[in-house]
């Protein structure tokens, strides 16, 4: 496995933690995680790459060794973590961004509203939510609320090979080898000694606010750069839209510069799944000047 090295940082007010891999002086490129996620999950990713890139993959606020709120987050505050990670990271040129769901979700909005700080930009199996509706929104208001009242346990299990059985069982594909290492660098052990995802459990409260895929798309439309969208053949984004294909072809008409790529024989985690194809693809797509 290829080295990394974490460094701590103040993103605006908070401390956190960006891992990199690769020489400083090869071609940057920041790696975005998704939900319940962390840094490391692109080790085979970057294990694939064949040639020299400075990754730069922090762990978002409440996740991983980044500092965590425990209390709710505010999804916005992500796009201004972003924007200030690429004045620390990028701050004459724009930004290579590769986002994995989550990921993918923050970067492709903000290189919408910020067209002139992306240069090119990847899509891992994220093309929005599925649709609410307006009677959703009162309910989804007052389940927030209720949740404020509610502790936040964490789930534990007993050791690391307890939980990559878990990951194994959540995620078949995974081998034996990569889901030791998940269970090890994506968790966190607590003062009990048992071990847990690396996730704050306050990310799992749902928003007080519905999804409005409109407000989205109209981002997606502002985004200048090149943009390669990996989309797993098992992943969520088919089985989210399996009923709905033309939905899919109406998101991925906003992109006015889109380049399209099937991962096959993988689920939504197409980077543990399949890091050998999406490599390939990210490096014919990506420039290195």
């Amino acid at each position: 496995m290829k080295a990394s090295h974490c460094e701590q940082l103040d993103i605006r007010g908070l401390r956190y933690n960006v891992r990199h891999w690769g020489a400083a002086d090869a071609p940057a490129v920041l790696f975005l995680h998704g939900w319940m996620d962390a840094s490391a999950t692109f080790q085979f990713l970057v294990d694939a790459l064949r040639h020299d890139w400075h990754v730069i993959a922090p762990d978002w606020r409440g996740y991983g060794a980044s500092e965590w709120l425990a209390r709710p987050y505010w999804f916005p505050d992500y796009y201004g973590d972003l924007d200030a990670l690429l004045a620390h990271y990028s701050p004459d040129r724009p930004a290579r961004l590769v986002g994995h769901s989550m990921g993918a979700a923050i970067s492709s909005a903000y290189a919408g509203v910020r067209p002139g700080r992306v240069a090119q930009l990847v899509m891992m199996d994220f093309l929005g939510l599925t649709a609410t509706l307006e009677q959703d929104a009162p309910g989804q208001l007052a389940g927030w609320l209720d949740n404020l009242c509610k502790d936040r346990p964490v789930r534990g299990y007993p050791d690391h090979d307890s939980f990559a059985r878990r990951l194994k069982l959540a995620n078949p594909r995974l081998t034996d080898a990569r889901a030791a290492f998940l269970a090890r660098n994506v968790s966190r052990t607590l003062p009990d000694g048992q071990v847990t995802m690396a996730g704050d459990p306050w990310h799992k409260v749902p928003s007080p606010v519905r999804y409005q895929a409109g407000d989205v798309m109209a981002a997606w439309r502002g985004i200048k750069a090149p943009v390669l969208m990996l989309l797993a053949d098992k992943g969520y984004v088919a089985e989210r839209f399996a009923d709905a294909p033309a939905e899919i072809e109406r998101r991925l008409a906003c992109f006015a510069d889109l380049r399209r790529v099937t991962i096959t024989e993988s689920g939504h985690n197409l980077q543990h799944d399949q890091p050998e194809q999406v490599a390939a693809a990210i490096e014919a797509f990506l420039t290195r000047d």
